[in-house]
């Protein structure tokens, strides 16, 4: 995992792009492009469009991201080897998001709870890159595919919390920053150590 998928490079991005939305959350609360975003996203809204972000919120929720993990785990020798830290990195993706969550107080756009950042943006980003650093395992046709369908899964996700009118925009990329970053540090602490400078 050379390049932009180097865990190290890419949980130092993800953290930084975490601290850096919530700054920006706390300074300035839902800045008028998190409104324009949203508005725009909820202007696509049909009924259709609504019931299909509904199956997909589905996969940053605990009801899929618990038989998935079972599954990865399953597929990947890596993931069994040292199964605790991926595991762990999925487990502590809810608890780190609720506490945050709680620290921020932002409010979401629709309800005084709190959003920032969203657990399913967060749940989903750490699951699903998580397969993207594990899929290094598979043959290129295979890895190529997996890594651009876990990719998608994260950004459907993400759209799915705003169309569905859960969350701001801002809400989402913090997550999914926040999940990237935990995918990252577990992918760092679970590799062997003789691919520790691949």
């Amino acid at each position: 995992m050379k390049g932009v998928l180097h865990p190290r490079g890419m949980l130092i991005l993800t953290a930084a792009c975490f601290v850096a939305m919530t700054v920006a959350v706390l300074l300035a609360g839902a800045h008028p492009a998190d409104g324009a975003a949203r508005d725009g996203l909820l202007a696509l809204n049909t009924p259709a469009v609504v019931a299909i972000m509904r199956v997909i919120t589905v996969l940053g929720h605990a009801w899929f991201l618990v038989p998935a993990t079972a599954v990865l785990l399953g597929i990947f020798a890596e993931a069994r080897a040292r199964w605790w830290i991926w595991v762990g990195a999925i487990l502590l993706a809810p608890i780190a998001e609720s506490g945050l969550k709680v620290l921020i107080g932002r409010p979401r756009p629709f309800d005084t709870s709190f959003g920032f950042p969203s657990g399913h943006a967060t749940a989903a980003a750490t699951f699903f890159g998580a397969v993207i650093y594990l899929a290094g395992a598979l043959p290129p046709p295979a890895r190529t595919w997996v890594r651009a369908l876990a990719g998608l899964a994260i950004i459907l996700v993400g759209l799915s919390r705003v169309m569905l009118r859960a969350h701001w925009p801002s809400d989402v990329i913090g997550g999914v920053a926040l999940g990237l970053a935990l995918a990252s540090a577990a992918a760092l602490l679970g590799r062997p150590p003789r691919h520790a400078d691949a």
